[in-house]
């Protein structure tokens, strides 16, 4: 099992280098391609193994994929019409997203197929996308879990619809935000005989309505409600070329690392900044931080931009409401800017946090508690007394196999009064496979051991 080794800073951190292309934006760019009729290419795609995992699910589906191996895919399209039953089960590894948009798609086809994930993607919760599939006519089930009421998880066995059979319109409140299940909803709407509307309580990140709209698909937003039409030919939908922007998740780290390295500037390039999803940069600019966001042109709807963070005294504030939406997914980066801020930062409305690739909450309290940092859970969030001055305290940190959690405390590392060692760390591939080596260029002193 690999670690990672965190020497503390000897100098600012400094330099612009990029970042993986944005994980949610190279899903749904494969998802589309595979379904447009022609040859589509996606520039700058992550080969982060959940990017990959979407990627082989369509292999699987006859979708022919020419990969580069430098970042760019040449996709050729086979159309609504066009996806083959898989030869076997569809790996979905550790990636949700993977999972609960292929059953979207999956739900409208005419063969069955079968979802599988490792042991922490079967433990996460379908029933969100099951319940509403079902509604709408899907033939879908889980796997039930154990103490949880009606809740099942993967494996998710889907289809197929009878010979036939289409989906039927739907219309659907989300009890909960949730980009992943509004996408899987709008994409098995692909295939029904009459729209998708689907309301949430607050707008959560809109790539699929954008990728939607940028390939001329008739679908209609208004706040927190979506509407999608279903194209009346299965061949409509046109190849595109796109180039995929950062990842906001990812450059987050990098940026957080520059915001508390004393003396620090770093850039990072042609980062992702649409505004559903941009909640980081609100955050870190309520806790007083210095961001720049130069922008860099839109693909496929899409905005880029060049954000540079510079070394800035931080002081704590509450994060909640649709602001926490926003940044579900960089909370964890944000608790260690919390951890230097003066005073107490409240994290709350986050209890998705507890069902991601581990419970996200209880595992950024121990490990802020391993850096001396005093941090307590509340049933939806956490609470942070910040340590603003002096080094923290060397650390032993278990990734708990969260991709998420282990790159946080690399950044924490930084700031330590001798070396951490952060253990379990090739869940970093998952999200930013060159997460090592981006630190090494902007000047940090980091190590893997086997």
């Amino acid at each position: 099992m690999a670690r990672l080794i965190v020497q503390p800073l000897s100098r600012p951190l400094g330099g612009s280098v990029p970042v993986p292309a944005d994980k949610s934006i190279c899903h749904r760019a494969l998802i589309m391609a595979a379904l447009t009729h022609g040859a589509c290419q996606l520039e700058g795609f992550s080969y982060g193994e959940d990017n990959v995992a979407t990627q082989r699910a369509f292999a699987q589906m006859g979708v022919r994929i020419e990969d580069d191996a430098h970042g760019t895919l040449r996709v050729h399209g086979v159309g609504l019409d066009g996806l083959a039953a898989p030869s076997g089960e569809i790996d979905c590894g550790n990636s949700g997203t993977t999972m609960r948009l292929l059953a979207g798609v999956l739900a409208g086809q005419p063969f069955a197929s079968r979802l599988v994930g490792d042991a922490s993607l079967s433990r996460r919760p379908m029933s969100r996308i099951v319940k509403p599939l079902l509604l709408r006519g899907a033939v879908i089930s889980g796997t039930p879990r154990a103490g949880a009421g009606d809740e099942v998880t993967a494996p998710l066995s889907v289809g197929p619809l009878p010979a036939g059979r289409r989906l039927e319109p739907l219309e659907y409140q989300l009890p909960v935000a949730s980009a992943q299940v509004k996408s899987a909803l709008l994409f098995s709407g692909l295939w029904a005989s009459g729209p998708t509307l689907v309301r949430e309580p607050l707008v959560s990140r809109d790539h699929t309505e954008r990728m939607l709209s940028a390939l001329g698909l008739l679908i209609e937003t208004a706040g927190p409600i979506v509407k999608l039409h279903p194209p009346a030919d299965p061949k409509s939908i046109r190849p595109f070329t796109v180039e995929l922007p950062g990842d906001l998740s990812a450059a987050a780290f990098v940026l957080a690392a520059g915001l508390l390295s004393e003396g620090g500037v770093v850039t990072t390039r042609a980062t992702g900044v649409n505004p559903t999803r941009s909640g980081f940069i609100d955050i870190v600019r309520r806790l007083g931080g210095e961001l720049s966001v130069v922008p860099r042109g839109e693909s496929l709807g899409e905005p880029r931009a060049e954000i540079t963070a510079r070394f800035s005294g931080l002081r704590g504030q509450s994060v909640g409401g649709e602001l926490a939406l926003r940044a579900i997914d960089e909370i964890p980066i944000c608790a260690a800017l919390a951890a230097r801020a003066t005073g107490c930062t409240r994290f709350f409305d986050v209890a998705e946090l507890r069902v991601k690739e581990s419970d996200r909450i209880a595992a950024i309290v121990a490990m802020l508690g391993a850096f001396g940092v005093e941090a307590s859970e509340h049933e939806d969030g956490f609470s942070v007394e910040g340590r603003p001055s002096g080094r923290l305290r060397a650390a032993q940190v278990e990734s708990r196999g969260d991709h998420r959690i282990a790159m946080t405390a690399a950044v924490l590392g930084l700031l330590g009064d001798g070396p951490t060692v952060v253990d379990d760390v090739a869940c970093i591939a998952t999200s930013f496979p060159r997460f090592v080596g981006t630190l090494r260029a902007l000047g940090a002193q980091l190590e893997i051991e086997p």
